[in-house]
C-alpha cells in the first residue's frame, strides 16, 4: 500500500473535519437536540473540543514517530562515512522545513522526539492514547534528561503508572495544565534524584546571573537567575509593598506597582505617583535615597523535616510558591529569622499534615497556615496563584449548616473565589489531605491538583540490624527524640503502641 494508504487515511481525515467544522458552524445534518438546542450546542461544543485534545496528542506522537524514523532512514542511506555533525545538521534543517520550524525549535522537536521513542514508553504510549498533551510529554523528557534509565523509569511511572507503588495523587496528568505538570514533576524530580540537591545547588548559585532581552515597543525583560529563596522572597516583598500602596487615589495597577517599585529598588529612582508615565505612559522618574529602615521583611512559608533541620538528612525542604530547596537554605532561613515559618505536625506514615477543626465561623491562624499546606496554592484547575494571595472559603457556607472544619473548607484566590459566588462554578466536598474539585455549569467535574506528600526520610542506622527507608526505628537514641508538645506525645504512643 505504502504512499497510497497514506494519501487514503489524510483524505478521510480531512473529510471528518469537514463533517466537524460544518457541526460547528451549525449546518450538521441534525440538530444536536430538538429539546434545548442552545445547550445542546453548549455541551456538543464541549465534546468536540474534548475529542480534538485526544486526536491532538495521538497526532504529536504520530509527528515524533515519524520524525525519529526519518532521522534513522537518512543516517543509514548517508552511510558511515558521512560526518555525524553535519548530517545532523542535515536532518534537522529538513525537518524544520517541513514542520517550518527555526533551527533550535526543530532541534528541540527532534531531542524529545528521540527521547521519548528511546527512553520514555509510558510517556509516548499516553500521549499516543491522547491522555497527555505534547506540552505534558516534553515536561516528561526535560525532567529526566539529567536522570539515569531507572531514575526516568521510577519518574514516569509516579506520573503515568495507576499500579504504582505510590502513584501521584489527584487529578490524573492530563488533566493538569502542562505548567502545572512541570512543576510537580520537579518537585519529585528534586527528591529522588541520585544526586544530593545541596551538590547540585552549589553548581546552580555558581550559574547565578541577570539577563537582558529587548522586546517590542521601545521595552525589554530584565530578569535574574537567583537562589530560590532570594527570588521568593524579592518578589514576595515587591507584592506586599505594591499592595500597601494601592487605594482610591492610586490609579497603578498590581503590576505596574511591582514593575515601579522594582526600578525605585534597584536604581534609586522614583516613578512619580500619580503621573501619566505611572499609568501607562512614559514615566517620570525622580531620584531618591534609599532609606534601609523602610524594608519590608517578605514572608516565607517553609515546611523542613526534623531530621533534616537538625542536619542528620538531606532531604529537600519545600518553600512555598517554588518547590524544593536544599536543607542548607532552610537551615539559613529559619537561623534568619523567616517571617512566616510554622512549624506544622505531620502524620509520619504519609508525611501528610494532620487535621485542625474549629467550631466558631471564623479561622484561626494554625488552620488558615494548614490550608496553605494542604493546598499549596488556589486548588482551581490550573491555578498557579500562590497560598499568600489566597482568601479562606466555606464550601458549604456556615449560613447553610456549614462547619468551619478542614473538610468544608478551601483557599480559591480572588478571581476564583468571585467565580464561584457570581456563576454556576461550585467547589466539592474536601478531605484532611485533597483540596476542593470544581464542577462547572454544565455539570463537569473537575478534580483539583493534590500535593504529593511522602512519608519522611529517616537517617541510616547501624544498629538493631534497621535499613535505611523503613520508618521510624526502634530504640533510637532520645537525642533524636524531639518533645515538641503533649498533641504531638500522644500522636506517637498511639502509632507506636507496643503490641498488646
Amino acid at each position: 500500500m505504502g504512499r497510497a494508504a497514506v494519501a487514503k487515511a489524510y483524505e478521510d481525515i480531512r473529510a471528518a473535519l469537514a463533517v466537524l467544522n460544518a457541526e460547528v458552524d451549525g449546518c450538521g445534518s441534525e440538530p444536536f437536540s430538538l429539546a434545548d438546542p442552545l445547550a445542546a450546542v453548549a455541551a456538543g461544543c464541549l465534546d468536540i473540543l474534548a475529542d480534538t485534545r485526544e486526536v491532538e496528542a495521538g497526532f504529536a506522537g504520530l509527528k515524533a514517530k515519524a520524525a525519529v524514523k526519518y532521522a534513522e532512514s537518512a543516517y543509514a542511506v548517508a552511510g558511515p562515512d558521512a560526518p555525524v555533525r553535519a548530517q545532523e545538521m542535515a536532518v534537522t534543517a529538513e525537518i524544520g522545513c517541513v514542520l517550518a520550524l527555526g533551527p533550535r525549535a526543530a532541534s528541540s522537536f527532534l531531542a524529545d522526539s528521540h527521547a521519548l521513542t528511546a527512553t520514555l514508553p509510558r510517556t509516548l504510549e499516553a500521549l499516543q492514547a491522547g491522555a497527555i498533551s505534547w506540552g505534558h510529554a516534553v515536561v516528561m523528557a526535560d525532567e529526566t534528561a539529567c536522570l539515569d534509565a531507572a531514575g526516568a523509569a521510577a519518574l514516569e511511572a509516579h506520573f503515568l503508572d495507576p499500579d504504582a507503588p505510590d502513584p501521584a495523587r489527584g487529578c490524573p496528568v492530563g488533566q493538569l495544565p502542562a505548567h502545572r505538570f512541570r512543576a510537580k514533576a520537579r518537585t519529585w524530580r528534586e527528591r529522588h534524584h541520585a544526586e544530593s540537591i545541596e551538590k547540585r545547588h552549589v553548581k546552580g548559585v555558581a550559574d547565578r546571573r541577570v539577563e537582558f532581552r529587548p522586546d517590542q515597543d521601545g521595552m525589554a525583560w530584565l530578569s535574574a537567575c537567583l537562589p530560590a529563596d532570594q527570588a521568593l522572597a524579592g518578589w514576595n516583598r515587591l507584592t506586599a509593598i505594591a499592595r500597601g500602596m494601592q487605594g482610591p487615589d492610586e490609579c497603578r495597577s498590581m503590576a505596574q506597582l511591582r514593575a515601579d517599585t522594582f526600578v525605585d529598588a534597584f536604581l534609586g529612582v522614583s516613578v512619580t505617583r500619580g503621573s501619566v508615565g505611572a499609568c501607562g505612559g512614559a514615566a517620570e522618574l525622580s531620584a531618591t535615597q534609599e532609606d534601609p529602615s523602610s524594608r519590608i521583611r517578605a514572608q516565607v512559608l517553609l515546611t523542613v523535616p526534623a531530621l533534616s533541620l537538625i542536619g542528620l538528612t538531606d532531604e529537600p525542604a519545600m518553600l512555598d510558591g517554588y518547590g524544593p530547596i536544599p536543607p542548607s537554605m532552610a537551615r539559613q532561613l529559619i537561623a534568619n529569622g523567616a517571617g512566616s515559618f510554622y512549624r506544622v505536625l505531620v502524620d509520619p506514615r504519609d508525611g501528610a499534615p494532620l487535621e485542625i477543626g474549629r467550631t466558631s465561623y471564623r479561622l484561626t491562624k494554625a488552620m488558615r497556615a494548614w490550608l496553605r499546606m494542604r493546598d499549596g496554592k488556589c486548588p482551581f484547575p490550573g491555578c498557579s496563584n500562590n497560598s499568600l494571595d489566597n482568601d479562606a472559603d466555606h464550601i458549604l457556607a456556615w449560613s447553610k449548616g456549614g462547619t468551619t472544619g478542614i473538610r468544608n473548607l478551601g483557599q480559591p484566590c480572588s478571581k476564583h473565589h468571585k467565580l464561584r459566588h457570581t456563576t454556576r462554578w461550585k467547589p466539592t466536598p474536601a478531605s484532611k489531605n485533597e483540596p476542593p474539585g470544581w464542577t462547572s455549569p454544565t455539570g463537569r467535574h473537575y478534580q483539583s491538583e493534590h500535593q504529593d506528600w511522602e512519608p519522611p526520610r529517616w537517617p541510616p542506622v547501624q544498629k538493631c540490624g534497621h535499613a535505611p527507608g523503613e520508618g521510624p526505628p526502634r530504640g533510637y537514641p532520645d537525642l533524636f527524640y524531639l518533645r515538641l508538645s503533649p498533641g504531638e506525645e500522644a500522636l506517637e504512643r498511639i502509632l507506636h503502641a507496643p503490641p498488646a
